[in-house]
């Protein structure tokens, strides 16, 4: 591969079919300087990546082949809307093109350009061109079927029959016949415009006018369901990823006014009222309020926010108007981030999804083939056999034979698991690991950040007797206020209260001790051991693991407080629920061997390994993917951060993303949006929900295929009955996939 690259992505308008897309895929991919092709058919995007300097050669061979494989399909580039031209490029643009991006700037740009104003825009544009599409399709087939019924029932028989016969067929069907003969011309033989063709032809031809029309007619009724199930559930996952913000009230010296997210700069100042979303992440400068944080975390309960609090774009603001400092462009916000990872992530097909396009791909010209030796063989071998029976049985193998229920289906149930994992706050980057996520057999987890809370807190205050503990933790407070180690901001902080600074006399640091502080005439000492021993105090040792501050009073023993990196609320049950799918935790620490071995026997943890270095970890790894059999899976759980090598070697990384943290987003290939361990289980829930309702869809799928192939061989089946089996399923399915968003 050269290194610099060009990674394009194109917007198929009349993209309504799986198999064609998979189609579509698998052809430009053959083009030569095409390095990589993918088809989404839930976002209607071909994505490809072709090699630097080959452009003005395979751009229009690809805009030909597209032209080939689907004619009705009229591209347009994604980030504008601009129509594609005979040579690749939008129209009106000359070679190089505007695309053009490295390799390594292509993840960047394409963040840049994806700032969704095309799907954004096109969304009240499609809904109203597909409520004109239904009504004609209606009309038409209203049409179609009094044709036919005139046919049927009208005191006419002979030429006049068959016109009739004939014009409700046209009705019917004239673009799929037309498609067909396209197809043919073009040498693409197995799709369903071919294999309706050749059935309804062949009824035509045995004199089964009134099943040859039915036919076409209940496949376009089918057809029309079909895009209408499957607009739904793309309409179903937009309106649940519907956190875009509209506008933003930018402040300026002349007033508040509305604009676009994207006009605003880095530095501005941007007014967020009760009710609005917040559109871009920075900080709060004045104001106080709460947010609904539950469209990025999926956590119910409202945050307070208050000056100098970090807030992310797509939190709604409900009670106060706050006043926010951009520190993000629109393109880099987490909103952007998100609706990207999650629109884009069913381009990373999983193995289900693959099998099933490798299957369709052999098993529908197998069918064909069974067909045409169905309709010839038993006739020629099988005395007193008719061949036109054998010819309308083998018309039922083609209408049965076309794979949508299970090309359809398929993306749009992973589509579906992947939507419901981001409402619930877990972003997963692809199809591929939301399977993947049904094989975890091992979970090891990085200590702080993913089961501890990252940063130092007061979890016990042992007071002396006379003292309590309030007091101990107000003495401490004030001994400890002009300092700024972490240590002492977790006791300012787990005091909560305003220090009056005119009661401290003096403030000694006695490095590598502790302080020695004047307050209120009194003497305090607070420190470690060494600083105990250094004055001569008697003190209480303690086995505790953490950090522990002793505290003396005019010379005399108080108490101590300990300081450690606190565990999450959620982190116990999480650990034993994963122990109760029978999944084995493991934690990596780069902390002392004492704590990680504490932290550990408090949460249940399987096994600890403490005292590693960031190359450590990943030997540690490798060691556990070496104890996984064949289809088993290892999941690796940090901060997204530090833990970037360990989270690229495991089968899954999974960031505890910090909400917002761009390493994270970046390294992992699950984010866990509100760094809640227990989120570990929610995800692995979904994605057993989502690979129960695909293969339901597969299972189903098949056997009905399977039924129907076998009563149309016997000759039970009719024609009617094999298009209502075929399309009744493929509509079923999809509706199926959809409730995975339900629950």
């Amino acid at each position: 591969m050269s290194e610099k690259t060009k990674k394009i992505e194109w917007y198929l308008d009349e993209l309504d079919c799986a198999n064609c897309a998979n189609k579509v895929e698998t052809g430009i991919a053959k083009i030569d300087g095409v390095l990589e092709s993918n088809v989404n058919f839930m976002t209607k995007t071909l994505r490809f990546e072709i090699e630097d300097g080959k452009e003005e050669t395979v751009l229009p061979a690809i805009k030909q082949k597209l032209s080939v494989l689907e004619p009705d399909i009229h591209p347009t580039l994604r980030a504008s809307g601009a129509p594609i031209g005979k040579d690749g490029l939008p129209e009106g643009t000359a070679f190089p093109s505007a695309t053009e991006h490295n390799h390594d700037e292509g993840h960047q740009l394409h963040k840049q350009e994806h700032t969704h104003d095309h799907g954004h825009s096109h969304s009240h544009a499609d809904g109203a061109d597909d409520g004109d599409e239904i009504k004609k399709a209606v009309i038409r087939l209203a049409l179609g079927f009094g044709v036919l019924l005139a046919a049927v029932f009208a005191p006419v028989n002979g030429a006049v029959a068959l016109s009739l016969f004939v014009l409700a067929y046209l009705i019917a069907g004239y673009d799929i016949v037309w498609s067909a003969l396209k197809n043919i011309k073009n040498g693409q033989l197995f799709d369903e415009n071919f294999l309706m063709t050749i059935a309804t032809l062949s009824a035509f031809y045995i004199r089964a006018y009134p099943e040859a029309v039915a036919v076409m007619l209940f496949y376009q009724v089918g057809e029309l369901f079909q895009d209408i199930a499957v607009d739904k559930s793309r309409r179903s996952i937009a309106a649940l990823m519907d956190i875009r913000p509209d506008y933003a009230n930018l402040k300026t010296a002349d007033g508040t006014h509305k604009v676009s997210p994207e006009s605003i700069k880095i530095g501005d100042t941007i007014l967020v009222r009760p009710g609005e979303k917040v559109p871009l992440d920075g900080k709060i400068i004045s104001g106080r309020s709460a947010v609904d944080t539950s469209a990025l975390t999926g956590e119910s309960v409202p945050r307070s926010i208050t000056v100098g609090d970090a807030v992310l774009s797509g939190f709604i603001n409900k009670n106060g108007a706050v006043e926010i400092a951009v520190e993000k462009t629109f393109a880099e916000s987490t909103v952007v981030k998100i609706l990207d990872l999650v629109e884009n992530a069913s381009g990373r097909k999983a193995p289900t999804e693959n099998f099933i396009t490798k299957f369709a791909r052999y098993y529908t010209p197998v069918v064909v083939i069974a067909a045409v030796l169905l309709a010839v063989v038993p006739p020629l071998v099988i005395p007193g056999e008719v061949f036109n029976d054998w010819l309308y049985r083998a018309s039922i193998f083609l209408v049965i034979s076309c794979p949508c229920a299970l090309v359809v289906s398929i993306p749009v149930g992973f589509f579906g698991g992947i939507g419901a994992a981001s409402r619930k706050g877990i972003l997963v980057k692809g199809s591929n690991f939301l399977e993947g996520l049904n094989d975890v057999k091992y979970v090891v987890m990085d200590k702080t950040g993913t089961l501890t809370k990252g940063k130092f807190e007061v979890v016990a205050i042992k007071a002396e007797e006379g003292m309590t503990e309030a007091q101990l933790l107000e003495i401490a407070a004030y001994a400890e206020l002009h300092s700024t180690h972490p240590i002492a901001d977790s006791i300012k902080e787990a005091y909560g209260e305003i220090i009056a600074e005119e009661r401290i006399s003096s403030t000694h640091e006695i490095s590598g001790h502790g302080l020695q502080t004047v307050s209120g005439g009194k003497e305090i000492l607070a420190g470690n051991a060494k600083l105990m021993d250094q004055f001569g105090i008697a003190y209480k040792q303690t086995d505790e693991v953490g950090t522990v501050v002793h505290i003396a009073v005019d010379r005399k023993y108080a108490g101590h407080i300990l300081i450690a990196d606190a565990i999450k609320e959620d982190t116990k049950e999480a650990i034993a629920q994963l122990k109760a799918k029978g999944i084995y935790t493991i934690m990596l620490t780069g902390d002392s061997q004492a704590v990680g071995e504490s932290v550990g026997k408090e949460i249940g943890i399987d096994e600890v390994y403490a005292e590693l270095l960031p190359q450590d970890k990943v030997t540690k790894l490798e060691e556990v993917m070496s104890r996984k059999k064949k289809n088993e899976k290892v999941i690796f759980v940090g901060d997204g951060i530090n833990d970037t090598p360990v989270l690229a070697r495991s089968d899954i990384g999974i960031a505890m993303g910090g909400l917002g943290s761009d390493a994270a987003i970046e390294a992992a290939d699950v984010v866990i949006m509100d760094d809640n361990p227990a989120k570990i289980l929610t995800a692995m829930t979904v994605a057993k929900e989502t690979r129960k309702i695909v293969w339901q869809n597969i299972v189903f799928a098949m056997a009905i295929k399977g039924l129907f192939l076998l009563l149309g061989a016997f000759g039970v089946a009719t024609l009617w009955e094999a298009v209502f089996a075929d399309v009744g399923v493929t509509v079923l399915a999809v509706l199926n996939a959809v409730r995975i968003l339900k629950k």
